[in-house]
């Protein structure tokens, strides 16, 4: 049965799939359960018959999802073959396999957009824009792909949707950028578009100490050579290499840079960037949100601890017996702040800092373990401002509790503790002066 299905499968024939069914009604399932090569669909799906492909999804949608024996999907194979309409049909069952990696290491996106298939690549992006910042050959990016595979519209498309300043940088396992690529096969029209519409850095190293100038200046002086020249010299590229190489040196140069990765390449390079390749799409700005995140946790836990126990704790101590008072001293009660029958004002300053700081904290905690969706940078931002000011909170009250137990006769203690602070206060707003510049540059 599974042979005849196979061979419907090939025609596209639906009347033979439907007859197959009735005398089977299981038949299907079969190829969920079991170990084959490929499925139906698979076949249903590279060839184009969109009919057949209809009635499988729709009576076994969970067969969009089965892998065949080069780990694709049926949305590989359509895509790879350019059926639109069976890709948003396949999208419509199940659009999360646009994360899915084939034995290769290329979801449906990474296939459309070596292929050249812009009218899929579109819908796509539109579909699981998360999807294009999948590495992919060695952790590379989508836009190495494009540029190895010379598919210039693809990489104007996705330049256009992706304009994040470290996806369009990413370097691969061997450290070469798209403009190291482009360069090194000479493609002007690459180059030129690279360094005129995006956020390209014509000066950088890779591995072996290359800048992409370098690479055109180990070339002969033809026409490409003058053209893609002048066109980085006017954006500042520079030679970070003063010598120049013999041909063979030269040819196992840049047949390095052009090369696919091996898989060799692939593990080592996974091993140095650590980046997820499963269903959930994870990019290196998901692991450093991640990261921050984790961090700031951590850090705010500790300062609403800090700031607890002052509270409840202040520094003088509290009342152990109720005093009604007489001539020389005022009346407390148990349990009350020494500093704030002794110091009222000092213990407001220090009462107001030591909550503010509290606050802050617990507020941090408080949203991240909201489970709200704070995948941004700027909210991360925010919140890592927030904590600035706890910190700076918690440094006035640490202070204002030293200050009242030092003596005035003996000012030392006091000058050095009141240095240290003052001290700690122009670090914090060196860093985030440096902190507010370094963001305005990346936004110029």
């Amino acid at each position: 049965m599974e042979r005849k299905l196979y061979e419907a499968a090939v025609e596209g024939s639906v009347v033979s799939l439907l007859n197959l069914l009735h005398g089977d009604a299981l038949l299907l399932d079969r190829f969920i359960t079991g170990c084959y090569p490929e499925t139906p669909l698979h076949i249903a799906s590279m060839l184009g018959h969109a009919e057949f492909v209809e009635e499988i999804v729709t009576r076994k949608p969970e067969l969009a999802e089965e892998l065949d024996l080069r780990r694709s999907s049926p949305l590989h194979l359509a895509t790879g073959k350019g059926h639109l309409n069976i890709v948003k049909r396949l999208l419509q069952v199940n659009a999360d396999m646009c994360f899915v990696c084939d034995r290769d290491g290329r979801n449906p996106l990474h296939i459309a957009a070596i292929k050249g298939r812009m009218n899929i690549l579109r819908v796509l992006v539109q579909t699981r824009r998360k999807a294009a910042r999948m590495l992919i050959d060695g952790e590379e990016t989508i836009l190495h792909a494009c540029v190895r595979y010379n598919q210039l519209e693809a990489l104007k498309y996705l330049l256009g949707t992706i304009t994040d300043h470290k996806f369009v940088n990413f370097r691969n396992s061997e450290d070469n950028t798209i403009l190291h690529l482009a360069a090194a096969d000479k493609q002007i029209e690459v180059v030129n578009f690279l360094i005129a519409t995006s956020t390209v850095e014509v000066n950088s190293l890779n591995a072996d100490g290359f800048v992409p100038m370098d690479l055109l200046l180990q070339e002969e002086r033809d026409s490409k050579f003058k053209a893609i020249s002048r066109s980085l010299l006017c954006v500042g590229a520079v030679r970070s290499k003063d010598t120049y190489l013999s041909k063979h040196k030269l040819k196992d140069v840049r047949t390095k840079i052009l090369s696919p990765p091996t898989c060799y390449q692939m593990n080592a390079s996974y091993s140095k960037y650590k980046v997820s390749k499963n269903i959930n799409g994870k990019s290196h700005d998901d692991d450093w949100l991640e990261k921050k995140r984790s961090s700031l946790m951590v850090v705010a836990s500790l300062l609403a601890t800090m700031a607890f126990q002052a509270g409840v704790n202040p520094s003088g101590g509290i009342w152990q017996d109720d005093f009604q008072g007489d001539s020389t001293s005022n009346p407390h009660k148990a349990g009350g702040s020494i500093m704030a029958d002794t110091n009222p004002s000092l213990y407001n300053y220090f009462l107001a800092h030591n909550t503010a700081g509290f606050m802050s904290s617990i507020s941090i905690v408080l949203f991240l373990m909201s489970g709200l969706p704070l995948k941004r940078r700027f909210v991360v931002w925010i919140f890592m401002m927030i904590m600035w000011a706890a910190l700076y909170a918690m440094s006035m009250s640490y202070l204002l509790s030293v200050y009242r137990p030092t003596p005035f006769y003996d000012t030392v203690p006091f000058k050095v503790t009141t240095g240290s602070y003052y001290v700690w206060i122009c670090l914090v707003l060196l860093l985030l002066v440096g902190r507010i510049i370094r963001s305005i540059i990346k936004m110029i």
